[in-house]
């Protein structure tokens, strides 16, 4: 199996400017997510950017950077202009790993890769069980339903499956994904879905056009991402 990795990074964000430049043990939080992707196993690792303060810093820790536009209405199209400047074929696969995760297991990557190398499904993602209560009824924790074969039936903000007999068993929903590049290019030619808008999901979009997403169940917990200066600050006190 080959695959590449694609780490979208932008300097701007209402909640946190210039986080892919935030510092962790003494470098920029974007070198921490390209070593990770490196350790994966994948045949490159690509920051896709349009920002030479992030270009620089990536450069400068010797890994890769595809410069792109600066008007992508998402990362998933950015990641497809990356992917057409690098010139990969349609057949090949594109990890997705967001630029502010610093902690991902280089195992989970290469598992989201696999999974979709072996399956039908044109996108692959990963998830974990959710034990606790508190997550379950937690809007901001997204949650998957599988079918039989490990491909995702709904993802939701709701608690789904509903309990309402005793017993269960609830999937939180990992934001990492991978690509047939030839979907990648496809997808931003998509219209919306009515439930993506609803549960402001954008992998509803996929399903909603009958597009079969194959899901990585990992036998832990998914390291969180940094979206706020406080979860900057939890994620230094991780850090081996």
């Amino acid at each position: 199996m080959t695959f590449h990795v694609l780490i979208p990074a932008r300097y701007a964000s209402s909640r946190f400017p210039g986080k892919p430049l935030a510092e962790l043990a003494g470098r920029p939080m974007i070198a921490h997510v390209c070593e990770r992707a490196a350790r994966s196993g994948a045949a490159g690792v690509h920051v896709a950017t349009d920002d030479e303060r992030i270009a620089a810093a990536v450069r400068a820790h010797g890994y890769e950077v595809v410069m792109t536009r600066a008007d992508h209405p998402s990362g998933t199209d950015r990641l497809a202009e990356a992917a057409a400047l690098l010139g990969l074929r349609e057949d090949e696969l594109v990890v997705n790993v967001q630029g502010d995760e610093p902690l991902i297991a280089p195992g989970l990557i290469a598992q989201v890769a696999g999974i979709l190398d072996r399956s039908e499904a044109e996108v692959s993602t990963a998830c974990h069980e959710i034990e606790d209560a508190a997550a379950l009824a937690n809007p901001n924790v997204v949650k998957v339903v599988l079918d039989a074969r490990g491909y995702a039936l709904y993802f939701s903000r709701s608690q789904i499956p509903y309990p309402r007999e005793s017993g269960g068993r609830w999937y939180r929903h990992a934001g990492i994904y991978g690509y047939r590049v030839g979907f990648l290019r496809r997808y931003s030619a998509l219209p919306p879905a009515p439930v993506e808008k609803t549960e402001a999901l954008e992998q509803l979009r996929v399903l909603w056009h009958g597009y079969r997403i194959a899901v990585a169940v990992s036998a832990g917990a998914v390291a969180p991402g940094v979206d706020t200066p406080q979860d900057l600050e939890a994620v230094r006190r991780m850090l081996p």
